[in-house]
């Protein structure tokens, strides 16, 4: 078995590697491609998870894979890495620097370790289990906000969650001192370094939501489903995340009036 620490300095290693591709594709107009989702994937999306695919085969054959662009491999497997070449792929094929590589390690169905790398910008932040969180190598920790009055609270995804469900977005709009709309796994990066509070999000895949769990519970946060429930496999991509449990406690309440 192999420990925490290792495992994410492997995972530092791949993405690293991975992301010179999608940050280099990133300077130019990229063709794009719309799956049967809907969503648009790139050239860049595809390389970048097969760059990771390959590193990690190579190291650790007997693993699974979860990837948004190749599927899945061996998730009957005891311990399972959790891949998202680009997450937020429309900020990368409009120009904007907020995408991320993510990646996380399942093992018996706890999340371990993971990260999110914003190649454009030059940042990683990494979370562990019985090691903490960090960005670029410095320790970071979640803030200290208790109360949703005195929150800044970030909407993901809000028009998603606007046309499926207007009465909370309205309740959303008026929730905390602050609040702004965002788009995948940046925001969650913010919450774990305390420069955000909380971060409410929709209409995830595991490999959204795992990667960015493991950052934001090693570095003192909450993060689980509307519901309360802990982030698996099988969520329903609901997602919510908070500075402490108080104020995770207090979105919960709003998200289930």
């Amino acid at each position: 078995m192999t420990d925490n620490s290792s495992l994410l300095a492997a995972a530092l290693r791949i993405s690293e590697q991975a992301a010179m591709l999608s940050r280099a594709a990133f300077t130019s107009i990229q063709e794009v491609t719309i799956k049967d989702d809907e969503s648009p994937v790139t050239l860049a999306d595809r390389a970048t998870e097969a760059s990771i695919r390959d590193a990690i085969e190579r190291e650790f054959p007997m693993d699974g894979i979860f990837g948004e662009e190749f599927g899945t491999k061996g998730l009957d497997r005891g311990r399972i890495w959790v891949v998202d070449p680009i997450d937020g792929t429309k900020s990368f094929i409009t120009g904007v620097p907020l995408f991320g590589l993510l990646m996380a390690v399942v093992e018996n169905g706890a999340t371990e370790c993971g990260l999110i790398r914003l190649p454009a910008l030059g940042q990683v932040y990494t979370g562990a289990k019985g090691i903490g969180a960090t960005r670029d190598g410095a320790p970071i920790q979640s803030s200290d906000c208790k109360d949703l009055r005195n929150a800044t609270l970030f909407i993901n995804e809000a028009e998603k969650i606007h046309a499926d469900d207007p009465a909370l977005f309205a309740s959303l709009c008026k929730a905390g001192k602050l609040r702004r709309m965002g788009y995948d796994c940046h925001p969650h990066a913010l919450l774990a370094e305390g420069r955000i509070d909380a971060v409410v999000d929709y209409d995830l895949k595991p490999y959204d939501y795992l990667p960015v769990a493991a950052v934001v519970e090693a570095a003192g946060g909450v993060i689980t489903d509307w519901a309360g429930a802990e982030l698996d496999f099988n969520s329903d991509g609901r997602v919510v995340a908070a500075a402490t449990p108080q104020l995770h406690a207090d979105i919960l309440e709003l998200l289930n009036a």
